[in-house]
C-alpha cells in the first residue's frame, strides 16, 4: 500500500534525473509537497511516441469508461499480481505505463497503547528519488456539451509484496523500478506482458531505510518539510494492517 508520498524535488531536477525530453508548462505551478495525498496533482514521467515527457496528473486512476471521477479516490494503488488482467487496469498496463517520481513515502504502524498510528518515512539511503511503477489514463466527461471536453489525466501506483526491510512496517510496498528498466517499462510499443510483469517485484533491501516521524503526517493538510524530521518513539514498529487495494 502507498497512501502518502513525498514530492519535494523541482520539476527541473526530476526532468534531469529521469532524462525527460519535454516538461509540461503547468508544472511551473507545482509546489513541493511533503505529504502528497490521493487526488493531488503529482509529477508523472511517460512516453508519447519517442518523446519522454514530465507532466502533472491527478493521483487516483479514473478509467475512460467511468461515469464520473469519484472512483479515482479508491484506485490510488494497483496490485502487481493482478494488474495485467483486472478490467480497471489491463488496458493501461498494455498501453499507458508511467513512472511516478517520489523522494520517499510514508507507512504507518500500530501501537495498542496509542490512539493514533505512528507514521514512518521511507526513503533511499543515498537520497536519490524512487521511480514508482505506475499506470495512467485519460478521462473525459460523457455528458459535456463541448465538442472537445477537457480531458483529465490520472495515474495509479503499482504495489507488490514487501521486501524484508519493508515488512517491518507493512506487507506491501510500491514497485520501485531500476534505472536500467525505465525504457522497457515506459515504451508504449512494449506489449510483452511476461517481461513487464517480471519488473513488478520487491525492491532490494538496500534501497529501503526508514525512521519515525511526526503524527502531523496523519493530517493531509500538513505538508511542510518538518514532516521528514525523525522523532523518538518508545516501542519497536508493529506492522499496520493491510488496506484494501484494487
Amino acid at each position: 500500500m502507498c497512501g502518502r508520498f513525498v514530492s519535494s524535488s523541482s520539476p527541473e531536477k526530476v526532468a534531469a534525473y529521469f532524462d525527460v525530453d519535454a516538461v509540461d508548462e503547468k508544472l511551473e505551478e507545482q509546489s513541493p509537497n511533503y505529504n502528497t495525498a490521493p487526488t493531488s496533482s503529482v509529477m508523472v514521467v511517460y512516453e508519447d511516441g519517442s518523446t519522454r515527457r514530465l507532466a502533472p496528473f491527478r493521483w487516483g486512476l479514473v478509467p475512460s469508461w467511468a461515469k464520473d471521477t469519484k472512483i479515482g479516490s479508491r484506485m490510488i494503488n494497483a496490485r502487481g499480481e493482478s494488474v495485467a488482467d483486472k478490467p480497471s487496469f489491463r488496458s493501461a498496463f498494455t498501453k499507458r505505463r508511467c513512472i511516478i517520481p517520489a523522494d520517499g513515502f510514508y507507512e504507518w504502524t500500530t501501537d495498542p497503547n496509542e490512539p493514533k498510528k505512528q507514521p514512518y518515512y521511507i526513503h533511499r539511503p543515498d537520497g536519490e528519488p524512487y521511480a514508482f511503477a505506475g499506470l495512467w489514463e485519460v478521462w473525459r466527461p460523457k455528458d459535456s456539451d463541448d465538442d472537445q471536453p477537457e480531458q483529465l489525466r490520472t495515474c495509479t501506483i503499482i504495489t507488490t509484496t514487501a521486501n524484508d526491510n519493508m515488512s517491518r512496517l507493512h506487507d506491501r510496498m510500491p514497485v520501485i523500478l531500476e534505472r536500467d528498466d525505465w525504457e522497457t517499462w515506459l515504451s508504449p510499443q512494449n506489449h510483452d506482458k511476461d517481461l513487464l510483469g517480471s519488473l513488478l517485484v520487491p525492491a532490494a533491501n538496500d534501497l529501503i531505510t526508514f525512521h519515525p516521524v511526526s503524527k502531523d503526517v496523519n493530517n493531509a493538510r500538513s505538508r511542510g518539510e518538518h514532516l521528514l524530521d525523525p522523532v523518538d518513539v518508545d516501542v519497536s514498529p508493529v506492522p499496520g494492517p493491510s488496506l484494501g487495494q484494487k
